[in-house]
């Protein structure tokens, strides 16, 4: 019999409809192929605990037993026990004693072999000790992200300083007690490597595959103005926030004509305030993908970035003309010139994002390109076939 896995995740694997919930997603329908997956995890809200019973149908009876439990701690709260207890803040957030009773029990199971942790919060309901083996995908290296905010000054940096510093302490305690450690990235790993100082440690990359069937250049475009250049992503998150206000600001000015499109759910009021006659600010949207069918030209342009965007894969994906960062672009295996364009500022931006506007021709032979390299080398099995080995298990056999 194979043996059963705990995976654990900050949260509920379903929707896969963000950064994180994708490749948590796709780790957990990978893993559920190696064995019996048992799943503990938060949920933003109760609409989010409720997609519960919709991921134990995508899975089936290869889902075990389940804790999802909605994160009531709030920042102030949290704030406050941090500094008490000397624990990063991201720690705090994301502490619960019912979660770790229900750890504790799963793991009690002589048939669980292997713990996946899924993003560094979760390392904390590991135990020391624990004899099952401990797989730790960090995706991102956090500290380094908060250690970024704080080099963007401001009030808030000092914070930003003391939780990078300790998460950072924290990261490197936990992969030296995992028997793996896992970064979505490459360029993530060796920097995490070269901080960490852990010479006995196996650091590795798993990058992240993009769904090929459901990104289908095919697909219609909404209806929207044209030429359009289109940002997607999650609008609350910090990173991009930025990365739209200073695009609308810098950038659209120098492409006269073009509409700039910012999709994606809970747009913060800066990102509201950013619409007007030439951007578009759409909010949640029931598919993604025909803004990006809709697209002359897709951008990502982060300053402020770590690991992989897969916006940048989606949009690839679709066959969509891509400019990005030089930070959006690190941790991508294509070519620059060839697959898609990376530039930096707003001058250079606005040149490529001109150029491709007014050459179709030039815009479809790179976006054709770009599709040919997410089939090539960037398909969701063949990424996470290494888990097997990771985890040490051998692929379930299916049923005769």
């Amino acid at each position: 019999m194979a043996a059963e896995i705990l995976f654990l995740a900050h949260r509920i694997p379903w929707p896969p409809d963000r950064g994180d919930k994708i490749r948590s997603w796709h780790l957990l329908r990978h893993l559920a192929g190696l064995g019996r997956v048992h799943l503990a995890c938060f949920a933003d809200d109760e609409a989010d605990a409720a997609h519960l019973a919709a991921l134990r149908e995508a899975l089936g009876d290869t889902l075990g037993k389940a804790h999802v439990e909605t994160r009531r701690t709030g920042k102030a709260g949290a704030a406050a026990r941090s500094l008490l207890g000397g624990k990063p803040l991201s720690l705090t957030l994301f502490d619960s004693a019912a979660l770790r009773a229900f750890v504790d029990l799963i793991l009690a199971r002589p048939e669980v072999g292997a713990v996946f942790a899924f993003s560094g919060q979760m390392a904390q309901f590991v135990p020391e000790g624990a004899r099952q083996r401990f797989v730790m995908d960090f995706g991102d290296m956090d500290s380094a992200k908060f250690a970024a905010y704080a080099g963007g000054g401001g009030v808030m940096a000092p914070v930003y300083r003391r939780e990078a510093a300790r998460l950072a302490a924290f990261e490197r305690a936990t992969a030296a007690r995992a028997d793996v450690s896992l970064f979505v990235s490459e360029a993530e790993a060796a920097l995490f490597r070269d901080q960490a100082g852990l010479e006995a440690a196996d650091i590795r990359a798993l990058q992240n595959g993009v769904d090929l069937e459901y990104y289908d250049p095919a697909l219609p475009p909404v209806a929207a103005p044209r030429p359009l250049i289109v940002f997607t992503g999650q609008m609350d998150y910090a990173p991009n926030v930025d990365a739209v206000t200073w695009f609308a600001e810098a950038v659209v000015p120098l492409v006269p004509g073009a509409t700039f499109a910012i999709v994606g759910r809970n747009p913060a009021a800066a990102v509201r305030r950013l619409a007007g006659e030439r951007v578009i600010v759409t909010g949640a949207v029931p598919d993604v993908r025909g803004w990006l069918a809709a697209a002359g030209v897709v951008v990502a342009p982060l300053r402020i970035a770590r690991g992989v965007q897969n916006k940048v894969l989606e949009a690839m994906a679709m066959a969509r003309p891509v400019v990005a960062s030089s930070a959006a672009f690190e941790g991508i295996e294509a070519e620059p010139g060839r697959d898609l364009l990376v530039a930096d500022g707003a001058a250079a931006q606005a040149r490529a994002i001109g150029g491709l506007l007014a050459d179709p021709s030039w815009a479809g032979e790179l976006g054709r390109a770009a599709r040919r390299r997410m089939e090539q080398a960037y398909r969701w099995d063949a990424r996470l076939a290494p888990l097997a080995g990771i985890l040490g298990v051998p692929r379930r056999q299916a049923a005769a």
